[in-house]
């Protein structure tokens, strides 16, 4: 049985308005933990995003 790893990465708005895209892949459980803090520190528009092996998600903007 193989076991499939899925991917995860986040993009965001800075306090400041600059769009920001996570540099690394996360599980789940960790994208959702880093959306958190994201979201603590004051960012807006957290989006956790599926992505592929290799693939960065792009900031938004």
């Amino acid at each position: 049985m193989a076991i499939t790893m899925q991917n995860y990465g986040l993009t965001w708005t800075d306090p400041d308005g600059t769009p920001r895209a996570a540099a690394v892949s996360y599980d789940k459980v960790s994208a959702e933990r880093r959306q958190a803090q994201l979201e603590a520190g004051g960012c807006t528009d957290v989006q956790v995003v599926e992505t592929k092996p290799g693939e960065l998600p792009q900031p938004r903007g």
